[in-house]
């Protein structure tokens, strides 16, 4: 292996002194550990990781005060004036370095100029090595050779960018610099660099890396480390090692790092020369004191969260025999106004901030309609009801990760803090929709577990806000019942019409905010498997527009609230009364959605009801409508009915029309959307509907089909409880008729008949096949 030191390093020796010395130092005490004893050398390392071009400065407010929260940014210019009050006047004895994703999924000010500005500013603070992140690649390979890195030009990363086990396929050798060597406090550190399973973990497009391969980080760190410490000329070599790894445990917890993910081996099984190890890619805030190897020596593991939130500093100290150890390890709160901001770096910022306003008057494209977040009566904010704007941008992050297979998108509504007014769109409006600058995360759930995030949507006792409303994508949709206990409400799930399985695992997008169960969606932190996308929420959506300029917003409910009378023993026979009371029928910030909701069987109509309207505050009950109808065909008499319902046979009840099928019930919406019910009812076969004398026929006033005739409109059914013959009560309307599909218009024959395999639906037909034919035998006996 070759000798690596780069002359971008001495340009910096050069550019650092200058800015210390133009800069206000702060004297600063120095800690007792930090004090090196006679022939100690001390090292000083400070380091950020996923930067993500959070170059301004975005502190979360609680009723108008500044309330730092994980994820929130210090602004580059702080960042820049902590560093020079650490480091000091004299910059050779410390270094400022990244374990990667500096650029990529960044905020609107950055994104939009490719992340010069970011570039720009960690330039201005003399970063001095950097690990390679995945988010570096977001744009390839060649993106990051001959643009980022590039000629080394002023507008080109003025660091090095090292990655040991990202290998050439052709050659098995490393494609990048494994590692540069920085002079610190005369002493030669070798930063060797490592990156996160890019091929593995889908996290780039395999375009961008097309000729690329990842080799495992430990076998790979570990032949660099070899190199830099063999004692051979000209090989490089380095008094100490530290690893920069792109990669990170999923959690704080010190147990993580006793698994067996890549980056748990390397942080056990990496050579034991290297003294320290500088951590990414999770977002996580941690510091470790880990084991080396099965032996009692440690060394510290950190990784500072994200954003610029933090600083890490690592202090080693090199004693006269060589010997390395840590004497301190910390992470260095920034957002909390302890350091100045610099006034040049916030120049540049400010800068950047100008352009992107410009830049953000730029149309994206059209859109046809409003797309607005759900509103309380007093026109505020409802995010407890379904959105056409969180439904949008649920599909705009489906549709950016289908090269990781994502099927279903959930997008939460705490996340989209403004609305798209129809006509034009520009870069600002859609940036500032989405102004986290979350990344897109495709997780590995079962039905099971998407069931039990939608049931998450009720919040816990006690929550600010007892509901919250997931917006979904094209194609999934899925029923509800309201009344139903905490843990059952969600009744049915389809995925284009087709029955979500709870065993089968499905590929779902989220934001790095709901992966990691944010808002108490605990079921999306519980995946089996995660994927960065390598895409932010914004630019997913400027991608979106610049696909389809044109933009024709979807107006179909992704869920509805049902309940039914429940489904008697055998299925429902003619006399019965059957009651549907509906709910989420309509979008509270959608006008002109009034209009009639109808319900048939077999090509006839049943019942039909005007839908209210009225918008239901911090919930989404808005859109409600009740349906009741008696199964036609038989006696309306409600004794009979009952009686039947309580476990009696007569005669009249049991004996069918002689000529019936199973029909299941549809459901049409006023805007002609159609939800197939997975309950059926027998409907008499081959009769002509507009023959006043049929006795089925709903529109003739004298039949037992007349819509809302005879009987309770509650929805309650009698029942024996006690098993004595007598009914002694009822049984409340509930799921027994739960929604088989909702989603797009349903026209074609081939898909009304698809819908009859839906979940439930099969099982009713024969149980009801079933009793025919026990009944049957009853009578020939």
């Amino acid at each position: 292996m070759n000798a690596h030191t780069s002359p971008r390093r001495r340009r910096r020796l050069v550019g650092g002194a200058a800015l210390a010395t133009a800069g206000v130092l702060v004297a600063l005490s120095v800690p007792s550990a930090a004090i090196a004893a006679d022939g100690d050398t001390t090292i000083d390392l400070y380091d950020v990781n996923d930067f993500h071009g959070r170059i301004a400065q975005s502190i979360s407010q609680t009723d108008g005060k500044p309330t730092p929260r994980d994820g929130d940014a210090a602004g580059a210019a702080t960042l820049a004036g902590a560093l020079e009050q650490l480091r000091g006047p004299d910059p050779t004895t410390s270094a400022f370095v990244s374990s990667g994703d500096n650029i990529g999924g960044s905020t609107f000010e950055s994104f939009i100029q490719d992340d010069q500005p970011t570039i720009d500013v960690l330039n201005q603070m003399d970063l001095a090595v950097s690990a390679i992140g995945n988010h570096e690649l977001d744009k390839g390979q060649d993106d990051l050779r001959d643009r980022v890195i590039g000629p080394q030009g002023d507008r080109n990363a003025q660091w090095d960018y090292v990655s040991a086990n990202i290998l050439d396929t052709a050659t098995g050798e490393p494609a990048f610099d494994p590692y540069a060597i920085e002079e610190i406090s005369g002493k030669r550190v070798g930063f060797i660099g490592a990156t996160v399973d890019l091929v593995g973990q889908g996290l780039v497009s395999p375009a961008g890396i097309e000729g690329l391969e990842m080799g495992d980080i430990t076998t790979e760190v570990n032949k660099v480390a070899a190199d830099l410490t063999d004692g051979v000329e000209g090989n490089g070599e380095a008094d100490v090692l530290v690893l920069l790894v792109h990669d990170g445990a999923e959690s704080a917890a010190a147990t993580d790092l006793d698994g067996d993910s890549d980056f748990a081996r390397a942080v056990r099984d990496v050579d034991p020369r290297v003294s320290a190890i500088l951590s990414a890619h999770t977002h996580q805030t941690y510091v470790h004191q880990a084991k080396v190897g099965d032996g009692p020596a440690t060394r510290p593991v950190i990784q500072t969260g994200s954003y610029g939130f933090n600083l890490g500093h690592v202090q080693l100290t090199v004693a006269a025999d060589g010997t390395v150890t840590s004497t301190v390890a910390e992470n260095i709160r920034l957002v909390d106004g302890t350091f100045t901001p610099d006034a040049d770096v916030q120049a540049t910022v400010d800068d950047a901030v100008a352009e992107a306003e410009v830049l953000g008057a730029v149309e994206l494209g059209t859109v046809d309609r409003d797309l607005g977040r759900a509103k309380q009566r007093n026109g505020s904010e409802n995010r407890g009801g379904e959105s056409t704007l969180g439904n949008f941008v649920a599909e705009v992050q489906r549709a950016a990760t289908t090269r990781q297979g994502s099927q279903i998108a959930f997008m939460n509504p705490g996340g989209l803090r403004a609305d798209i007014a129809s006509g034009t769109v520009t870069y600002k409006e859609a940036a500032v929709v989405q102004p986290f600058a979350n990344t897109l995360v495709v997780l590995d759930l079962t039905g099971a577990q998407i069931r039990q995030a939608l049931e998450q949507q009720w919040q816990p006792s006690g929550s600010s806000r007892p509901f919250l409303k997931l917006g979904a994508s094209d194609g999934f949709a899925y029923t509800y019942d309201p009344g139903a206990p905490a843990g059952s409400r969600i009744t049915t799930m389809t995925l284009d019409g087709t029955a979500i399985d709870s065993d089968t695992t499905y590929k779902v997008t989220v934001n790095s905010f709901l992966a990691g169960g944010g808002d108490n969606f605990a079921a999306f932190k519980q995946a089996a498997a995660k994927q960065d996308s390598g895409k932010v929420d914004l630019e997913a959506q400027v991608e979106y527009f610049r696909a389809d300029p044109t933009v024709t917003v979807a107006h179909d409910q992704r869920s509805t609230g049902i309940r039914t009378t429940a489904t008697p023993d055998g299925g429902f026979q003619p006399g019965d009364r059957v009651t549907i009371e509906l709910s989420s029928l309509t979008f509270s910030n959608e006008p002109d959605q009034g209009g009639t909701v109808t319900v048939s069987a077999g090509g006839k109509e049943l019942d039909r009801a005007t839908v209210d309207t009225t918008i239901v505050d911090t919930t989404d009950e808005q859109g409600q409508a009740t349906l009741s109808f008696l199964v036609p065909g038989g006696t309306t008499d409600p004794a009979t009915a009952l009686g039947r319902a309580a476990g009696t046979t007569t005669l009249a009840a049991a004996v069918a029309p002689a000529a019936t099928t199973d029909e299941p019930l549809v459901v049409t919406l006023p805007n002609g959307q159609t939800i197939t019910l997975a309950v059926t009812i027998p409907v008499a076969a081959a009769v002509d509907p507009t023959d006043p004398a049929d006795p089925t026929d709903p529109t003739d006033p004298g039949t037992p089909g007349t819509p809302g005739a005879g009987g309770d409109d509650d929805g309650a059914v009698g029942v024996d409880t006690d098993g004595d013959g007598v009914v002694d009560g009822t049984v409340p309307a509930n799921a027994g008729g739960a929604l088989a599909y909702t989603g797009a218009d349903i026209a074609a024959p081939a898909i009304a008949a698809g819908l009859l395999l839906l979940a439930g639906l099969v099982a009713l037909v024969l149980a009801r096949r079933k009793r025919a034919e026990r009944e049957a035998t009853d009578l020939t006996d």
